[in-house]
């Protein structure tokens, strides 16, 4: 039992998952704000043209 809870193997993976799970949410909240930026430009410059 102690063996099996000393075991130490699949830590790194999880750690890694977290990691990568993190940085997707603060690229999707990035592209989310970008996105409504542009979109805001973009309206802008054709009200301006028409």
């Amino acid at each position: 039992m102690k063996k099996f809870l000393m075991n130490e193997e699949g830590q790194g993976m999880v750690e890694y998952g977290l990691i990568i799970a993190l940085i997707a949410v603060v690229v999707i909240g990035a592209i989310t704000l970008i996105g409504t930026r542009a979109s805001g430009i973009f309206t802008g410059i054709a009200d301006e043209l028409q």
